[in-house]
């Protein structure tokens, strides 16, 4: 399970990113189970939907997006 520092940083990088950046890293994410959302579906959604889904993602994979892990290791 993803801590609340975890999800409270996890909110604070979705709601940052622009569209374009939301959909690469959500394509590139490494998802534990199957994700059936192809491009064409996420590029036809809102930016808040697209991000509501890859919140919804990461905490079922309890896994911080690799783009967070980086940030991380830059600030310590």
């Amino acid at each position: 399970m993803l801590s609340l520092e975890q999800v409270d940083r996890l909110i604070c990088l979705l709601s940052s990113w622009e569209r374009e950046t939301l959909l690469s890293q959500f394509l590139a994410y490494r998802s534990d189970f199957p994700i059936d959302l192809t491009p064409d579906y996420l590029g036809r959604q809102t930016a808040e939907r697209v991000r509501h889904l890859f919140f919804a993602v990461c905490v079922q994979n309890r896994r911080l997006p690799d783009a967070v892990s980086a940030e991380h290791a830059l600030a310590a």
